[in-house]
């Protein structure tokens, strides 16, 4: 008799689904398609010979270490690296603080597992990082969002939405936000904090970008505003090796211990040899200053590119953000467009984005869309915003004439 599976599937996998960047990065291997779709970072500013050199040197003066199980924390120097340069960079940490995790994905995943129940709620800005909702749905959880402006969350809206609804956590990206590019201003992260603090309820704050500004410098983190209340997730993904999946979380004392209890059946530990290759590569003198600095010349000069292309191209009624920093440019249309169905006329221009619904835990945002501009040669950039705008203007004019004709037709009596 043949196993029906599917009868015996937990509850949570009703709410597990594909990534529509994933599967959409399979439609996009073309060469001929431009796609301005995954978050992907520049591969030219990879730095392979500095980590061929790291692999090289770990593996002859400490083989045996670097192919061995290791602690589920993380490479304690790794560790430490972390925790001073955090610390310089005013986010306070220390080493027995810091757990390394594979990829800042793990992290969002053991927040899941440590704070969520069936029906519990989340607070997220709207629109979020679409892997996030993935990883809080795989726990059966609900939302609750805050909407946002080019001042990032709306902190302002926060109190009476803590003062109606039980919430678990915040969840934040501060920083150049995933998707929007939005960066939340000074007074709004201090009200942010307030009212959380107030409330009693934690933050998450994922900072995935907060390094890859292009004018002015850093504000402050929300760990910094309210370390015990604040639990950080960082990564070396943007500004490294995204293949390699390294990443950190920074938890208050008494949580710490909580998440490597859930770290350790999961995989037990994240990769010896990449943390200690990636601890050569970070201590070679200013190295990781220079490199940064090189990725947001070039990231600055990308962004620069599609901003004025979009200028150019876009039709009138469309808007956008000025990303200051990070990776995408958000996009909203005219009402009348659906950019599930925009993303078709745009394949059949061979230029991808990402549609926006995608981000919105509850299916909004149909008329919005995602931009990458971080892996496209700014050649490329813009041509693939000239297509895309002519895709855009080609929908914009099939749902006009379709409105005439519907406004046409006689009314039977």
């Amino acid at each position: 008799m043949a196993v029906s599976w599917g009868t015996l599937f937990a509850d949570r996998t009703e709410r597990m689904h594909a990534s529509d960047i994933r599967e959409l990065l399979k439609l996009t291997a073309r060469p001929e398609i431009i796609s301005l779709a995954g978050g992907l970072p520049a591969p030219e500013l990879f730095p392979i010979d500095e980590y061929r050199r790291a692999f090289e040197w770990v593996l002859e003066t400490n083989g045996n270490m670097a192919l061995q199980y290791g602690p589920s924390e993380g490479y304690r120097p790794l560790r430490e690296f972390l925790a001073r340069r955090m610390t310089g960079m005013g986010i306070p940490a220390e080493p027995d603080h810091v757990l390394v995790t594979s990829g800042s994905q793990q992290g969002l995943d053991l927040l899941g597992k440590i704070f969520l129940n069936p029906g519990d709620a989340v607070c997220a800005e709207s629109p979020t990082y679409m892997g996030a909702i993935q990883a809080f749905d795989a726990y059966q959880a609900d939302y609750v969002t805050v909407p946002m402006d080019d001042e990032g969350m709306r902190s302002q809206d926060l109190d009476d939405i803590l003062q109606q609804h039980a919430i678990k956590f915040i969840y934040a990206l501060p920083n150049f936000q995933n998707p929007s590019g939005r960066l939340m201003s000074e007074p709004r992260r201090e009200l942010l904090i307030e009212t959380a603090r107030r409330h009693g309820v934690p933050i998450v704050e994922d900072d995935p970008y907060g390094e890859l500004y292009f004018e002015g410098g850093p504000l402050p983190s929300l760990r910094s505003l309210w370390p015990e209340g604040v639990i950080y997730l960082g990564t070396f993904s943007k500004i490294l090796a995204p293949g390699f999946r390294l990443g950190w979380l920074v938890a208050p004392p008494g949580l710490y211990d909580e998440f490597v209890f859930a770290k350790q059946p999961a995989d037990l530990h994240t990769s010896m040899a990449t943390q200690m290759a990636t601890n050569e590569v970070c201590q070679q003198d200013d190295f990781l200053e220079t490199h940064i600095d090189q990725i947001r010349d070039v990231y600055r000069e990308r962004r620069n590119v599609m901003l004025r292309a979009m200028e150019e191209h876009f039709p009138p009624g469309c808007s956008w953000t000025r990303a200051r920093g990070g990776l995408f440019v958000w996009a909203e249309l005219p009402p009348s467009i659906d950019t599930r169905e925009l993303l078709a006329e745009a394949l059949a221009e061979q230029v991808a984005f990402v549609p926006g619904e995608s981000f919105h835990p509850d299916r909004g945002g149909h008329n919005t869309m995602r931009l990458n501009f971080s892996n496209v040669t700014p050649e490329r950039i813009e041509e693939g915003i000239a297509r895309l705008g002519r895709a855009i203007k080609r929908r914009l004019a099939h749902v006009e004439a379709t409105a005439e004709r519907d406004q046409s037709v006689p009314v039977s009596p």
